[in-house]
């Protein structure tokens, strides 16, 4: 068994004042293993894993704590109270039954103040699309990027201005406004959104072009013949 100490170094770590913090009070487990787990299971308890860079401690939740951290949209901290201390950390990953949705196992990882994380955070748009104003759909294609940083330069969500977004074009990850201090691991290709041309537009363009005549444009078949 690892013992660990879950000093408090989170009073030294500055986090956005727009950050949400849900408090999870854990405790402290000395037993592992499949039995263990159901057992914690059974009594209406997730069984769960602290990480740091000192080792790792192993706990119970429960699912009152985490709901408001689980089931969001939005990139929620932990604020985890255990043995007389508090870490603040974050959700690097969840399991559920298969069967019933129930959360069966979390882990969590301690930000050190210092030291980079990677973390999934959301992205919003601002801006009004002219595409959009001109009869297209917005069509969103990834909600949420990947960011590597230090706690202090954590924030809940990332923007992406669509005021010049047209129909039939795309946004990219390279277009996300970047704050100081944050990386983002994923390509910078990938789509994030598109203006979707709608059925009507389409459908009128092709009427326009099949009443033109073959090899004129359609403002040439408009145009008075010369005398």
């Amino acid at each position: 068994m690892i013992i660990l100490s879950l000093h408090s170094f989170w009073k030294k770590i500055k986090i956005s004042t727009t950050m949400q913090i849900v408090n999870v009070e854990a405790q402290e487990r000395n037993s592992f293993g499949k039995s263990s787990n159901k057992l914690i299971r059974k009594e209406g308890l997730i069984p769960a894993v602290i990480y740091s860079k000192e080792g790792v401690k192993h706990c119970s939740v429960t699912n009152a704590d985490v709901k408001h951290l689980v089931y969001t949209a939005d990139f929620k901290l932990a604020e985890i109270a255990i043995d007389g201390s508090k870490a603040k950390c974050t959700l690097q990953d969840i399991q559920f039954h298969p069967v019933t949705d129930n959360i069966i196992h979390m882990d969590f990882l301690e930000l050190i103040d210092g030291h980079n994380v990677k973390v999934d955070v959301p992205v919003k748009f601002k801006g009004v699309s002219p595409g959009v104003k001109g009869g297209g759909k917005l069509m969103p294609s990834l909600r949420k990027v990947k960011i590597k940083c230090t706690p202090e330069n954590i924030v809940p969500e990332l923007f992406l201005d669509i005021s010049n977004l047209e129909l039939g074009y795309s946004v990219r990850v390279k277009d996300i406004e970047l704050p100081e201090g944050i990386e983002i691991m994923n390509n910078g290709a990938t789509p994030v959104a598109s203006v979707e041309i709608p059925r009507a537009l389409k459908t009128e363009d092709a009427e326009a072009t099949e009443e033109t005549p073959d090899g004129a444009t359609a403002d040439e078949a408009e145009a008075p013949a010369a005398e």
